[in-house]
């Protein structure tokens, strides 16, 4: 409609109304926005605040959980248990990617045909990786296992316990294994293992009494466990090995001893006066080139390290040990153990009692020859619910392994052996 000649219109008016309408407009929107964003950001909060749904310490020695739990809780025992941080460099180390990946791997265990999935499946692997030379050639995450994620150790940390060893006497902390263990821990003086040598503990022949029975609440195993659990003092662990009876001499009968390691990760830390995450940080982890700081079991908040597990560390961080390890343990071309150390550790020792495929060095498993050519000369870190470091340095492959399998021992539906002898002789494949 036309506006009559007489009343004319002021559009500036008009003008001025609309924008100072959009300004109230924009105004109100961006309050809006950012009141929605700050809410997200709660709500993010709050999420990632939650505790997982996880099981405890009991669950996971008794084998109790059912299998999406059991990942949700190995990935997150520093919930369960205190922990002290192992520092991380901050500048890691490559692992670059290999020319020639792994590809498809077909075997026989137990007269059985097995291929790669199968493997992982049944052995409940929840994590895979392969260094050959120095290069992944074949890296895989599954059960929701991720690469950003931490995974618990469980007995592999003996072996990085053994290396600390090497590395204190090569630092003249501590004079040599046929020290013995009373010199560092007078907390023992009168006990089972008066007259024990430091040599004897990290072969498991120290001939104190231990029943290692995870599943069983009565056992050895399961008192330590109970300690851990209650996490009321530091240094609780010698209340339960000063009470040990003698069951043989020194040095001549193998039993496997969680207790035996902590009694090891007690005397380096007595020799070193620092804490072994610390001596870890300092002597591995920082100066070969972790991606991750990892996390250590302790006994107590602020306490000692559970020197006989509980290593939680990235999966890449445990390959590259395996790595330093097969190098010769060495930091910018000097190595931080004595000449001939390593040799020494990986060694199965003259002892009696170790059975199956295995032998036993320093805190180091090795394999005997009746699993096979492909394993001459390899030695393992292995821990309970299916983890393993396996290094053959004939073939210059190290191997990770981080399980989730339903009970602490005797599940596995594959032999590890058939399946890493037919990753090497893969790999060796032209």
């Amino acid at each position: 409609m036309a506006v009559p000649p007489d009343k004319p219109v002021t559009p500036v008016l008009f003008t001025k109304v609309r924008e100072t309408d959009m300004k109230d407009q924009l105004a109100r929107s961006l309050v809006l926005l950012c009141t929605a964003v700050l809410l997200s950001g709660c709500a993010t909060v709050a999420k990632n605040s939650v505790r997982p749904d996880i099981g405890g310490a009991r669950d996971i020695y008794d084998g109790s959980l059912f299998p999406d739990k059991a990942v949700r809780t190995y990935s997150n025992t520093d919930l369960i248990f205190p922990t002290r941080k192992v520092k991380a460099g901050g500048n890691p180390s490559p692992l670059p990617l290999g020319d020639r990946p792994m590809g498809s791997v077909t075997f026989k265990s137990e007269g059985k045909t097995y291929d790669l999935p199968d493997y992982v499946a049944l052995n409940r692997m929840v994590g895979l990786l392969v260094l050959k030379d120095g290069k992944i050639v074949f890296e895989h995450y599954d059960f929701g296992f991720t690469p950003d994620m931490r995974w618990m150790s469980m007995s592999v940390a003996k072996s990085f316990v053994s290396t600390l060893v090497g590395a204190a006497i090569k630092d003249g902390y501590i004079d040599s294994v046929e020290e013995p263990v009373t010199r560092y821990l007078p907390q023992l003086v009168g006990s089972g293992y008066e007259g024990v040598k430091v040599r004897d503990v990290l072969m498991m022949a120290s001939g104190v009494k231990w029943d290692e029975t995870y599943t069983d609440p009565a056992s050895d195993r399961r008192a330590l466990l109970e300690l851990q659990i209650a996490s009321d003092r530091k240094g609780a662990i010698f209340n339960v090995m000063k009470r040990l009876p003698k069951d043989s001499e020194p040095g001549t009968n193998f039993n496997y001893s969680t207790g035996e390691t902590v009694l090891i990760g007690e005397i380096v830390q007595a020799a070193t006066r620092m804490p072994l995450a610390d001596y870890l940080s300092k002597k591995i982890w920082a100066p070969v080139g972790m991606e991750a700081d990892a996390l250590w079991w302790l006994d107590s908040p602020g306490g000692h390290e559970v020197g006989g597990s509980g290593l939680l560390a990235r999966m890449r961080d445990f390959a590259r040990f395996g790595q330093f390890i097969l190098d010769g343990a060495r930091v910018q071309g000097q190595s931080i153990v004595p000449d001939g150390w390593l040799a020494e550790a990986t060694s199965a020792k003259p002892i009696v009692g170790v059975t199956g495929k295995y032998g036993y060095g320093y805190q180091w498993w090795t394999v005997k020859p009746e699993a096979g050519i492909a394993h001459d000369g390899a030695f393992m870190g292995r821990g309970i619910h299916g983890q393993y470091l396996y290094i053959n340095p004939a073939h210059r492959l190290v191997v990770v392994g981080l399980g989730a399998r339903p009970k602490p021992v005797g599940k596995q539906a594959i032999d590890d052996l058939d399946f890493l002898a037919a990753v090497v002789e893969k790999l060796e494949t032209p």
